[in-house]
């Protein structure tokens, strides 16, 4: 369906949530979404090439863009520095393409104030079980890492009222389906079902948010 304007959403989600393999499976759903490719100092992973996951700089670089206010949002995520091109977003907007952004709650709040038109999504785990085993699967960072990823995870999921809406990532394709009907609703449809501040979400919080005292 042709849109009548260009659209910015917002996904952000814990570290394990799943959030980079459902948005690279929305695009290839929904074939006119662009993913906005976001500036980091992380290290370059050795799956990953430079201007396709990130534009990979030194923290020197980041911090001339960041003088320079060439980003929309950024923050410090896990020690490292992420940020989202001014510039580029313009240029997708521009030529008419719908938006996503995959970032940080941190950022999504940037976006919100600069851009309040925008429609924001938080993806969760099914459980803190389910987060604990995908972070240990991915087998790229050693066990206390991966603790605290966990403990980080409790605080990124705190902020999820702060969304318009939240998926919860425990069927694969059932998430790709309900972010894709949210891109799709216009604001309304079957989108609204998945209000941040639906009542159903509330025995799935009440586990994760406990996730701190294990």
């Amino acid at each position: 369906m042709s849109q009548p304007y260009a659209r910015l959403f917002v996904v952000s989600a814990p570290s394990g949530a799943g959030k980079t393999s459902l948005v690279k499976a929305l695009c290839e759903r929904l074939p006119g979404l662009k993913v906005s490719t976001s500036h980091t100092t992380r290290p370059r992973r050795p799956t990953e090439e430079d201007g396709r996951e990130y534009f990979f700089v030194s923290n020197a670089e980041f911090d001339r863009l960041v003088a320079e206010d060439a980003f929309l949002e950024h923050a410090r995520v896990f020690d490292n520095q992420y940020g989202t091109s001014k510039a580029q977003l313009k240029d997708k907007l521009a030529a008419g393409h719908d938006v996503m952004l995959e970032i940080d709650w941190q950022g999504a709040r940037q976006v919100r104030q600069a851009l309040p038109g925008c429609r924001t999504i938080f993806i969760l785990p099914p459980s803190r079980e389910a987060l604990r085993q995908r972070l240990t699967s991915r087998q790229t960072d050693s066990p206390a890492v991966i603790e605290r990823r966990l403990a980080d995870a409790v605080s990124d999921m705190s902020h999820y009222a702060e969304f318009d809406y939240v998926v919860v990532n425990e069927d694969f394709e059932r998430a790709v389906t309900e972010l894709a009907s949210i891109l799709q609703g216009q604001g309304g449809g079957e989108g609204e079902g998945l209000s941040a501040q639906r009542p159903g979400l509330t025995p799935v919080l009440a586990n994760l948010l406990e996730f701190s005292t294990h």
